[in-house]
């Protein structure tokens, strides 16, 4: 079985407590950090949380996340080989994840077009989905995924941009290397 570290190997009591009712409520999460700061194990350890009655679709470049549940379809990015198949982008697998009637969508990092699909998810009634982002801080996490935004779609408006990103995400949780420390802690909790 996949390892799966506790919420309170990356929090306190209280905020795990709060990480929990974070994903009890169904709020759309995106984990923020650095190159392994410990984004997807804190995404595998939220989505311990989740009833083993609702369907998770997991859609990621290359099977990474640890996940103990029972109800898990997992999606796999397809590269573009020279004689291949023909590819299938981790945006294409968005779409797809939509048409399965998921309870929650996890995307395993958002660095490309996909941000549109999952940002359209989020917005549609797909309460509870997660995902990861490459950043320094919860608010460089939503200026680098406005930034992916208006790198797919540079005719829309930034405050369109904006708006529709603050609809879509409800929280944004930061995780860090404390240098001279062991682990990975969540050295922040931001609501959009």
């Amino acid at each position: 079985a996949p390892h799966v570290r506790p919420l309170e190997s990356f929090v306190d009591v209280d905020g795990a407590t709060l990480l929990r009712s974070v994903i009890d409520q169904r709020c759309n999460v995106v984990v923020s950090g650095a190159t392994s700061s410990g984004k997807t194990s804190l995404v595998a350890a939220l989505l311990a949380g989740v009833a083993h009655t609702e369907r998770l679709v997991v859609v990621e470049d290359t099977t990474e996340l640890p996940i103990e549940h029972g109800h898990v379809v997992r999606l796999e990015a397809r590269p573009a080989l020279a004689d291949g198949p023909t590819p299938i982008t981790v945006a294409d697998l968005v779409r797809t994840a939509l048409r399965l009637r998921p309870d929650r969508i996890v995307v395993g990092e958002v660095r490309g077009d996909e941000v549109l699909a999952l940002v359209q998810a989020m917005n549609t009634g797909h309460d509870g989905s997660l995902s990861t982002c490459h950043a320094n801080g919860p608010l460089d996490a939503l200026l680098r995924l406005e930034t992916l935004v208006l790198q797919a779609s540079p005719t829309w408006p930034l405050a369109a941009i904006r708006h529709q990103l603050a609809r879509s995400i409800d929280v944004v949780i930061h995780v860090d290397r404390v240098p001279g420390e062991p682990g990975r802690h969540v050295s922040a909790v931001c609501e959009v």
